[in-house]
């Protein structure tokens, strides 16, 4: 279930979100909710997906040694997800 929630924002800002919920293809109601995840999302998280990611960067060499067919240099082009870091 959702409640409704009215903001008024100035128009410029209202054409920057339509012109951006078309270019990705969503709604203005659809990223102005994301927006409102993110301000009530703890810090803790971000704070741990940094750590994560920072830990990722350090150990890359020693994980692709480690499992070789896991690296993604190993994968196909289409099965690779990437490495985030």
């Amino acid at each position: 279930m959702s409640k409704p929630v009215t903001i008024r924002v100035p128009e410029e800002l209202h054409a920057q979100l339509q012109e951006r919920a078309e270019a990705e293809g969503t709604t203005v109601t659809a990223l102005i909710t994301e927006a409102a995840r993110n301000a009530v999302r703890d810090p803790r998280l971000e704070s741990a997906a940094d750590l994560f990611r920072r830990f990722v960067a350090q150990n890359a060499d020693a994980f692709d040694a480690a499992f070789p067919d896991d690296a993604p240099a190993g994968l196909d082009a289409g099965d690779s997800p990437g490495r985030a870091a």
